[in-house]
């Protein structure tokens, strides 16, 4: 039972999403695609790594066919800073104009691009649009130009929301853009380009995926909100009947390839199955939003120590974002069971279709998930990744500046009680 009960209930909800092409070989038209929107210069934003492998060059390439002259950026920086998105941005003034954007890479590589896209077309600094309390919380006054955004790994679902993300250094939080200007125009989900992903960060940006499909799932019915006017409405606008039909199917597909994907890297069918499933989840999250995990995860990720995880960038400490938004969530949705005891079941029941209902219902999809966690590798906690006792205030603190998310969330949520599932998420196990 939901305790919102809104004097004047929201009757509205809303759902936007990308124009989509998906499958094997569509990330060999992106040339044409973008020769629709008129484009003549167009700048490919990707990381080092993987330009490293000649993919961003090879999409670079095939523009010129279509009378587009395409530059390639590699500076993006895996989970983006401030800093990095101001270095970002400032290149991209120094070579432009641009009239296109291109992100070839996983959700830092499209944040990055979404970054550039704002801040070429929009007056002020990254501040301005960073999201409140920690920045102003503006709203672009320009529109953006196009977005084609091509992942390579399956997890963020940034090729299809509204949200950029980003590490604040000098406060030691991780926070967010969000506007519906900055989703992507197209996403191309090319599932081929994901064959190379390894096991460390297909189970890291798995796990993402299973947390905005169940977190959308279980956030705040659309009409628990108080009543918007129209220029009020916001993407996020809670759980609803579009965003429950893909957050569903998402789940269905993770349950039969997630565990054969991190194993199996090769296997083309598990692969689709994860592209398709973060595509579904992006849509669902990208408009019922997500609550607790993410907002954990925020802190998790910025107050880093010296942590690395597997088969990423060894050059310096992180938690990989989906790792971090994994860390809590068992203790999350114990802690939200009791807002919707039916969604939090049918949910592990889709994600483990031969497992009985426990006799603690509560139990069900906690348990669901710690067992996926071991049999992927996820560490065991917040402590498996360098936090103890003495860090859950300032985890506690970082978690409570992100109320855009924690809004979301079918129940209030208060210090003590985010408090209490870092404790409880030192071991889950």
């Amino acid at each position: 039972m939901s305790v919102y009960s809104p004097a004047n209930p929201e009757s509205v909800f809303t759902y936007g999403a990308p124009q989509l092409k998906f499958g094997h070989g569509s990330a060999d038209e992106i040339g044409y695609d973008l020769s629709q929107t008129g484009a003549k210069r167009a700048l490919v934003v990707t990381d080092p790594g993987l330009a490293a492998t000649g993919i961003p060059q090879r999409v670079a390439d095939q523009m010129a066919q279509f009378g587009i002259e395409a530059v390639v950026f590699d500076g993006s920086h895996v989970e983006p800073t401030d800093e990095s998105l101001e270095h970002a941005v400032g290149w991209a003034r120094e070579h432009g104009p641009w009239d296109a954007i291109v992100a070839v890479g996983g959700g830092s590589s499209i944040d990055t691009a979404k970054a550039i896209n704002l801040m070429t077309t929009n007056p002020g600094v990254l501040m301005d649009y960073i999201n409140k309390p920690v920045g102003g919380g503006k709203a672009p006054v320009n529109p953006l130009n196009p977005l084609i955004a091509v992942p390579t790994t399956t997890g963020t679902g940034s090729e299809s929301t509204t949200i950029c993300v980003l590490d604040v250094l000098s406060l030691k939080v991780k926070t967010g853009i969000s506007h519906a200007r900055l989703r992507p125009t197209l996403a191309v989900i090319d599932p081929a380009l994901t064959l190379t992903q390894p096991a460390g960060v297909t189970a890291a940006s798995g796990m993402d995926i299973l947390c905005h499909a169940l977190e959308s799932y279980t956030a705040r019915w659309y009409t628990t909100y108080d009543h918007k006017t129209p220029e009020q409405r916001v993407p996020y606008c809670g759980s609803n009947p579009i965003s429950d039909m893909w957050s569903e199917k998402a789940l269905t597909l993770l349950a039969g390839s997630f565990r054969r994907a991190v194993r199996h890297g090769d296997d083309e069918k598990a692969r689709g199955d994860m592209a398709m499933a973060a595509t579904f989840a992006g849509m669902g999250f990208g408009n019922a939003g997500v609550h607790i995990p993410h907002a954990n995860a925020y802190p998790i990720a910025g107050q880093v120590k010296d942590f690395r995880p597997l088969d990423y960038p060894a050059d310096e400490p992180m938690v990989p974002h989906g790792m971090s938004v994994s860390l809590t969530a068992p203790e999350a949705f114990r802690f939200t069971f009791e807002a919707s005891p039916d969604r939090h079941v049918r949910a592990a029941q889709l994600l483990a279709p031969n497992a009985g209902v426990p006799t603690d219902a509560t139990e069900f999809l906690p348990t669901v998930l710690v067992d996926l966690m071991r049999d992927i590798d996820i560490p065991n906690g917040i402590a498996a990744v360098g936090f103890d006792e003495g860090d859950i205030p300032s985890l506690v603190d970082g978690t409570m500046k992100q109320q855009r998310l924690l809004a979301t969330c079918p129940r209030e949520v208060t210090e003590d009680d985010i408090a209490g599932i870092f404790q409880r998420s030192l071991n889950l196990w």
